[in-house]
């Protein structure tokens, strides 16, 4: 089993929405297209930027399909308010020949008994046992995935290959220290924009899955790129990856919201994409005032980069 998948810097899509609310999976498969194009290895779809919750069974497994036949490789989120439907993703994604799972815990009925948890994850893990996966760790899942855990699933499903943890600083230092240190071929994946910088330099991870890189591709390669080296005990990469990491936060911070899809959609509606004016839900919508502080928020960051970027010793960092 390759855990290579789990290494670089992965955009988790959103599904770009049609006037009657449907899917737009041209679309989407555009979208990732150009982002492999500036250097992401990878696409998830369909974790919570994907909007799952809102998009039926069939929706979701053809927006897989529609990526692996365009030859881009995709790790397929399995969150589902019951095992059967994410055994079901699973399946398919082996299936049409996807290339990674991000395993959602069970959600909602006996969503924090620790039995149960295993039951689901071993059941969607069974069901796609050429596919390499992380367990997804959220505290909005309500269940926190802990070690011990973790190594008695990986002892029987060798296609658990790895750990994305989007819990912050703390649960991210106790993934690095506690379970996926030990051993090259156990991945640790950030899963919160706030805390690349940490979960590299601080916690040896081995990849990021990011919301802001759909929006800022560019700049969250090249902060990838700054935190690489400061891994490798660059100093003076260590002190921009910083800045850069640092600069970005209040943008990284929706990643952790509730409205994160309608803050990020919004950001590339800004950038001129109309593709993702559009939500699932018509009532769906950013209040004025958060419409107009992430726009100033986000034409000040561009700004920054603009001016920080054109020092010669950033810029020979970048991806």
């Amino acid at each position: 089993m390759n855990p290579d998948i789990f290494s670089g810097t992965i955009p988790a899509l959103m599904t770009p929405c049609k006037p009657d609310r449907t899917p737009d999976f041209d679309r989407l498969v555009a979208k990732a297209r150009e982002l492999v194009s500036l250097g992401m290895s990878a696409v998830v779809y369909c974790g919570s930027m994907g909007d799952w919750p809102l998009l039926t069974d069939a929706w979701r497994m053809e927006g897989v399909e529609r990526l692996v036949k365009a030859g881009i490789k995709v790790v397929v989120g399995t969150g589902a308010v019951n095992t059967a439907t994410a055994v079901a993703i699973a399946a398919h994604s082996e299936k049409v020949g996807a290339h990674g799972l991000m395993v959602i815990p069970r959600l909602l009925s006996r969503g924090t008994v620790p039995a149960a948890q295993k039951a689901h994850f071993k059941a969607v893990l069974a069901a796609a046992p050429s596919l390499p996966a992380v367990i997804y760790n959220s505290p909005y899942y309500g269940y926190s995935t802990k070690a011990d855990l973790f190594f008695q699933i990986r002892a029987e499903h060798p296609n658990l290959v790895g750990f994305k943890e989007f819990g912050g600083f703390k649960d991210l230092s106790y993934a690095g220290e506690m379970i996926t240190s030990g051993s090259d071929d156990i991945k640790l994946m950030i899963g919160v924009d706030t805390a690349v910088y940490h979960g590299y330099v601080n916690c040896n991870a081995d990849g990021a899955i990011t919301g802001i890189g759909n929006v800022l591709p560019r700049e969250v390669l090249h902060l990838t790129a700054l935190c690489k080296a400061a891994m490798a005990g660059d100093a003076e990469a260590r002190r921009l990856a910083y800045e850069l990491d640092q600069a970005m936060q209040v943008l990284s911070e929706v990643d952790a919201g509730p409205d994160l899809v309608l803050f990020f959609k919004h950001m590339l509606v800004l950038q001129g994409d109309e593709s993702f004016r559009l939500h699932f839900n018509e009532s769906d919508a950013l209040s004025p005032a958060q419409a107009g502080f992430i726009a100033k928020q986000f034409a000040l960051f561009n700004a920054w980069y603009a001016d920080w970027s054109r020092q010669p010793v950033a810029m020979k960092y970048a991806a």
